[in-house]
């Protein structure tokens, strides 16, 4: 039986789900990715919001749903099983990265008194000082959390198809793309990516442009909100802490459902 804590968060996140409310400016813009019966990966899962939505643009949908934390994890089963999609999400409690094993999820402590799940990430070893480089916190809580390859989590599993990937991992993104480039390459799925140069480079002793240019290197086109309005972009936008950024690969734009990114990959 789930806790009390546990079931507080579901209901929030159930509650919003079913009033389409609080989500994400970008999450409009999965109907325009996805249909017919896509398998999607969601990295970074939470409490399961994008998994829900990409049930409902495309019903028959099938996702697996990796969250390393162990609370939410139990929040993400929870909602899934309350929204009634367990047949088309799986949800995997691990971290995501370039070689399987083990790793520390870091939860900032925000200066509020609550943890600041929404910024936790992994790390080899608890950080000294503060939590993130790009946050005030004032402490910090660390468990550990298994680590799976999206590659050879795929092969184990039978997954010989991936159309979409949903990746929030706050400055693990590099990391988790490399052990998905057999993926890339091979199935060339859509990818929508929330990138944090300063926690790639502060955590990860990584960069924004080395995230990129797994997609360059490939010939995948990049394409950002700017406002209201969808931009195409070969550079990240400057200033910002993180943003989201979708990557269509050419070669399936012409499966693309009718919308704006159909019409801007034929432009």
């Amino acid at each position: 039986m789930p806790s009390l804590r546990v079931l507080g968060h579901a209901f929030r996140a159930w509650r919003r789900n079913r009033t389409w409310a609080k989500h994400e400016p970008e999450t409009p813009y999965l109907a325009d990715l996805l249909s017919g019966s896509p398998v999607c990966l969601h990295v970074g899962a939470s409490d399961g919001r994008h998994s829900y939505v990409m049930t409902q643009v495309a019903p028959k949908a099938r996702i697996y749903a990796f969250e390393p934390s162990a609370f939410a994890f139990q929040v993400l089963k929870t909602c899934v099983a309350w929204h009634r999609i367990g047949k088309q999400v799986t949800p995997v409690h691990a971290a995501v990265a370039d070689k399987p094993g083990e790793l520390l999820l870091v939860t900032p402590k925000k200066s509020s008194g609550r943890m600041g799940r929404a910024y936790a990430y992994v790390a080899e070893a608890k950080p000294e000082g503060a939590a993130r480089p790009d946050l005030d916190d004032t402490g910090m809580d660390v468990q550990p959390t298994p680590v799976v390859v999206l590659d050879a989590f795929c092969a184990e599993h039978g997954v010989g198809r991936v159309d979409f990937i949903r990746m929030d991992i706050e400055g693990a993104e590099l990391r988790a793309l490399m052990g998905a480039v057999g993926i890339l390459d091979r199935d060339r799925p859509h990818v929508l990516l929330e990138i944090h140069p300063a926690m790639l480079a502060e955590r990860f002793g990584a960069s924004g442009e080395a995230v990129l240019d797994i997609f360059r290197d490939r010939g995948y086109r990049m394409f950002a909100l700017n406002g209201d309005r969808l931009e195409e972009r070969t550079t990240l936008v400057e200033g910002l802490p993180w943003k989201d950024y979708f990557f269509i690969h050419p070669s399936k734009s012409a499966r693309l459902p009718d919308g704006v990114f159909k019409a801007r990959m034929a432009a």
